[in-house]
């Protein structure tokens, strides 16, 4: 890969071109985290490729090697891993709250304790998540709660 940069201070906008002889997971995975930096995460459904805003989505989940993304009304499929999700994610409000669940904070509605240390999260849309117990007190913590 060959990356080159070039400086011009009359340019009104920073701009990103990539060229390449055919797309591959390894472009995709690069446009994708681009996208991040730019508030938008790149999704897939039925074959057709979207850009999410980050505002939009609610919670991502792990689940059999593939990752989903979950918004109000849809679901979506991510190529990236929930490891790279979560680097990416983080500063952007994002918080990983068990092995397969990763949630956008700014979706909590509200938080109940269950058992063994867990929590039970109800989001915006009245879907529940748990909190696990290895992830509990960091939530509260990044929450203001403890």
């Amino acid at each position: 890969m060959k990356i080159s940069i070039n400086i011009q201070p009359d340019h009104p906008d920073t701009e990103i071109s990539i060229t390449c002889p055919v797309l591959t997971p390894e472009v995709e995975k690069l446009i994708s985290m681009v996208r991040v930096l730019d508030s938008k995460l790149t999704v897939k459904k039925d074959s057709e490729v979207f850009l999410l805003g980050l505002d939009e989505i609610l919670y991502l989940e792990a689940m059999e090697r593939k990752c989903f993304v979950y918004t109000k009304s849809e679901v979506y499929e991510s190529d990236a891993k929930m490891y790279e999700l979560e680097q990416q994610l983080a500063a952007s409000g994002f918080f990983r709250v068990s092995k397969s669940n990763l949630l956008n904070l700014k979706h909590i509605q509200s938080l109940r304790t269950d058992i063994n240390h867990r929590i039970r999260i109800t989001m915006t849309n009245g879907e529940q998540l748990i909190a696990s117990r290895m992830y509990a007190d960091e939530l509260r913590e990044r929450l203001g709660l403890k």
